[in-house]
């Protein structure tokens, strides 16, 4: 693809993105302060949450289809300390916030699969197959907005057959109840879904969240809530059949 074709893609996408965000009216209420409480009167009305693996609901298309889907990320930047073996002995010790990222497996109706996710630089494409793209690599958690988001593009999720979004502690400690992460799918004219996650597993920095699925032509999410020691494994477990290397952001 071009440099020119690149570019194009990317601000597209910006401007989709900020026209979402200006239509669901979320600017600034996710972020590291936006873990969305059923229980609250603030957004118990608006959202409709799946708390447990397995529990699902499905979304039928508007006469003219979806407009862009966004998928975000939310978590707590919550400190932990990292220091090496001779930084402990002269106990020096810095606090660092947990980067967490957000993925996603995808398959095409054609067959295409392939993934979305900051590692590997693998940032997708909104204009042209997958119809999907990565926002950036919000590394902290502490910014206004969804921290990390997958913007799909709705005018073609007739051509995706299904998405498994996942997200991964690159760096921090994992654990997963204190950082409290929340996947959250804002399909325009809809309550938000909120997927959180039905179980903790701190032994474990790779949590399948959620999978969005094609189903005619209207879209099926299901909580997963799955957790892996690597991406081979979880891949393996969902049958997408990538082959994966090892990465750097």
């Amino acid at each position: 693809m071009s440099e020119k074709q690149d570019k194009t893609s990317v601000d597209s996408m910006a401007e989709a993105s900020r026209s979402r965000v200006e239509f669901s009216g979320h600017r600034g209420s996710l972020g590291a302060a936006g873990y969305r409480n059923k229980d609250e009167n603030d957004y118990g009305d608006t959202c409709e949450f799946l708390d447990d693996p397995g529990e699902s609901i499905a979304i039928s298309p508007g006469k003219d289809g979806f407009e862009s889907i966004l998928i975000g990320a939310t978590w707590e930047n919550v400190k932990v300390q990292k220091a090496g073996f001779f930084d402990k002995m002269l106990k020096k010790v810095q606090n660092v916030g947990v980067d967490l990222d957000i993925g996603c497996l995808y398959e095409m109706t054609d067959g295409t699969r392939g993934a979305i996710q900051a590692f590997g630089k693998k940032f997708g494409d909104f204009e042209h197959s997958p119809f999907m793209a990565l926002s950036g690599d919000e590394r902290t958690g502490d910014s206004e907005g969804n921290d990390e988001h997958i913007l799909v593009n709705g005018k073609h999720w007739d051509q995706i057959k299904r998405m498994l979004i996942y997200i991964y502690i690159y760096e921090g400690a994992p654990s997963w109840s204190e950082i409290k992460p929340q996947v959250i799918v804002d399909v325009p004219g809809n309550d938000d879904l909120v997927v959180t996650l039905g179980a903790h597993n701190d032994k474990l920095s790779l949590c399948a969240v959620g999978e969005l699925e094609n189903v005619r032509n209207g879209i099926k999410l299901t909580n997963r809530t799955e957790y892996f020691p690597g991406h081979e494994e979880m891949d393996r477990a969902f049958g997408f059949g990538l082959q994966w290397d090892d990465g750097k952001k």
